[in-house]
């Protein structure tokens, strides 16, 4: 039901991407405001996260899932009555509830994992994803259908993503909603109980000789959500500072908007669609050795973007599939340590925080990487990512001490 949710749903995800700034800088009436959309959809997302996190703690995966696409719909609405009665002040807190069902999206790999056993959690992970880039790839080929139903209904062409947004996240948050029972969350958390001999939520977990030992075990679990955090939002900084600013420098070397689109479109086919491997390479070899991987993967990304003379199409597309892959292995490996780290009873918002901090992540990297090509140009911010993503290896290369006779959170591969 996941995968089939996350198809759907991808198609949604593309319509902010792919026309958000168009319509904004039609509406807004200046070039220099284009970019709001993106700062708004971030905005959003890191309020998507924190509610549906808090969403899922208290009523579960179904209920949170469902109801964080239909407020994504909800804002999808919104956009398309701002672009038809041409009101700014409608668009922008659309915008805003849009992200929300965007957030939902990328939460959604977390509920892959709830009953995956710990040797398939990194596969259970990337099989959301990969589902998620299955739509991802079809929307862009529905913005100009969609454009043509919304001016056939008076609306204009380029609010039609968003009308096919709209549909298509209440049909995802319906069969949410419907089919996917028993509630992934909810079920983690009854069998981990019955697992611990603990028959009702009020039962005394007993014996004193095991507290010193439960004290370490949770010591290491809060290890190792900062290790898959940091982790995540370091590839995220990395990945979003390069990626922003690829296009506006092939466009600076005499290179047009197709050639740009075609990088990127590369970079966003290795963001996801190398995720079954990924998973696959986590449940063998441990998340902490791929998470370390991403490392090496961004800083050859970076060097090579940095290298490419005068802005080499073939070299920038290269570069990008190594940026998209790093990040591949960041987000998969980072999620799969996170979840691995918690109980069910405080997963889900802890997941929450932790994407509040990947959309804060996001953000950063967008705003900071103009000034930094401004000042140094194109190449010296490559690099600068690059070797800030080395920083990994010393987060994910150190595991906490544990207490005898107990074993990481993580897994012997981890």
């Amino acid at each position: 039901m996941l995968v089939l949710a996350q198809t759907m749903s991808g198609a949604g995800l593309t319509a902010g991407i792919t026309v958000g700034a168009l319509l904004a800088e039609e509406m807004l009436g200046s070039t220099g405001l284009a970019g709001v959309p993106s700062a708004l959809f971030t905005a959003g997302a890191a309020l998507g996260a924190l509610g549906i996190g808090r969403l899922c703690t208290r009523w579960g995966r179904r209920p949170g899932l469902a109801l964080g696409y239909a407020t994504g719909a909800l804002g999808s609405v919104g956009v398309v009555v701002a672009a038809a009665t041409g009101s700014v002040a409608l668009l922008l807190p659309a915008l805003v509830v849009y992200g929300m069902g965007t957030a939902t999206g990328l939460m959604a790999r977390y509920a892959g994992a709830d009953l995956a056993s710990p040797a398939r959690r990194g596969r259970a992970v990337s099989a959301v994803l990969f589902a998620t880039t299955l739509g991802a790839v079809t929307g862009p080929m529905l913005v100009t259908p969609a454009g043509e139903v919304a001016h056939a209904w008076g609306v204009p062409r380029l609010a039609g993503p968003f009308l096919l947004a709209a549909a298509v996240f209440t049909a995802t948050s319906v069969v949410l909603a419907c089919l996917l029972r028993p509630d992934p969350l909810r079920l983690a958390q009854a069998l981990t109980a019955r697992a611990a001999g603990a028959p009702d939520e009020g039962a005394d977990s007993g014996e004193e000789d095991a507290a010193g030992t439960d004290g370490a075990t949770a010591s290491a679990g809060r290890h190792d959500v900062a290790v898959g955090t940091t982790v995540m939002i370091l590839t995220q900084v990395v990945m979003i500072g390069i990626m922003t600013m690829t296009p506006v420098h092939m466009l600076a070397h005499g290179h047009g908007a197709r050639a740009a689109g075609l990088v990127i479109s590369l970079h966003v086919g290795a963001m996801f669609l190398p995720s079954p491997l990924t998973g696959l390479l986590v449940d063998r070899i441990g998340g902490r050795r791929v998470a370390c991987a991403s490392g090496p993967l961004l800083l050859a990304a970076g060097a090579l973007a940095a290298l490419s003379p005068a802005g080499s199409v073939p070299a920038l597309g290269a570069a990008l599939v190594l940026l998209g892959l790093g990040w591949n292995f960041g987000l998969i490996s980072g999620t799969a340590i996170v979840t691995d780290a918690l109980p069910p009873d405080r997963r889900a918002t802890t997941q929450g925080l932790v994407d509040v901090g990947l959309a804060t992540a996001g953000a950063v990297g967008s705003l900071a990487s103009g000034p930094v090509v401004a000042r140094d140009g194109y190449p010296a911010l490559a690099l600068m990512g690059g070797l800030a993503a080395l920083l990994v290896l010393p987060v994910a290369g150190r595991s906490p001490r544990r207490a005898p006779g107990t074993s990481g959170p993580t897994g012997p591969g981890g």
